[in-house]
């Protein structure tokens, strides 16, 4: 299988990252129809994903993974491990806060990467990429304003969603890295099915039940595995070749935007006005992100 270093683009990076934005974005809403404890929906999201991918990694980049460097293993595994926090985290948060600012918060992780970037990555921010980061924080922040008015219910979703924005940054950061040289099958396969291990370990630990669910909630983790994960996030796993971790981390705010507009025709949940407010801001972010990165 050769590399994608050596191949051409078949679709243009914009148009995937795009169609990864708004496949992650029905994550959200499909959680919250799923009747399971969040630590399970977290383990079978990526689970049954890597049952999806593991497969097809044997048949076509096997020789590719078998030929790894010890360093790029570690690097992919440690992404997995980052990804199973950021899952573990942000869909707890959904039990206690709103999909908006849920969303909203877990997606701060701009602001996480842009600190990281010059430690972590040999990409350097631009002018008008960090006014880009300001842009979508303060846009982030103004949407989920209302929820710090909401008691401690909702302040512990906020912190929980935070922390989960924190791992999602080291995850980006280290698939900017290896991107750069390991095919997508591969990557997204160690670090997918890493965090499966990861995540099914804490749920059996804790004891939480593997089976018995309804049907409708086995058809959201199958949903959760097919349009947020394999589609969504590999969307971004894939335009971290051409884009860096500062953009991409911009570019997926373009979640909160997508994420209350499905809650509010599934869900019901009403759209407040600063989400509207919140939501521009957050796109113009992106626009001046991505001028910066053209650049």
């Amino acid at each position: 299988m050769k590399r994608e270093a050596e191949e051409r683009p078949l679709f243009l990076p914009i148009v995937v990252l795009l169609i990864g934005v708004v496949a992650v974005s029905t994550g959200a809403t499909i959680i919250r129809l799923a009747d399971a404890p969040a630590l399970v929906i977290s383990a079978y999201r990526v689970g049954l994903a890597s049952l999806i991918l593991i497969p097809a990694a044997l048949l076509f980049a096997r020789k590719e993974i078998m030929s790894l460097s010890f360093a790029d293993i570690k690097i992919a595994i440690a992404s997995g491990a980052f990804l199973s926090l950021h899952f573990a985290a942000w869909i707890s948060s959904l039990d206690y806060t709103t999909v908006a600012s849920s969303v909203v918060l877990v997606n701060t992780n701009p602001i996480w990467v842009a600190l990281l970037t010059p430690f972590l990555s040999s990409d350097r921010l631009t002018r008008m990429s960090i006014l880009g980061v300001v842009f979508s924080v303060i846009g982030s922040a103004i949407i989920s304003a209302g929820d710090f008015a909401l008691g401690g219910k909702a302040l512990l979703g906020d912190l929980l969603a935070i922390a989960g924005s924190w791992a999602a940054a080291f995850y980006l950061l280290f698939g900017r890295r290896l991107r750069q040289r390991m095919s997508l099958l591969s990557y997204i396969t160690i670090c997918y099915a890493t965090a499966a291990i990861i995540l099914f370990a804490i749920v059996i630990g804790l004891g939480y039940p593997l089976h018995g669910y309804p049907a409708r909630t086995w058809l959201c983790l199958w949903g959760l595995a097919i349009f947020p994960q394999i589609i969504g996030h590999s969307s971004y796993n894939w335009s971290l070749k051409y884009f860096s971790a500062s953009f991409v981390a911009i570019a997926l705010l373009g979640e909160p935007v997508v994420s209350p507009i499905l809650a509010y025709f599934i869900l019901k949940e009403a759209i407040m006005p600063v989400t509207v407010l919140g939501g521009l801001l957050v796109l113009v972010g992106i626009a001046l992100a991505a001028l910066g990165e053209s650049r």
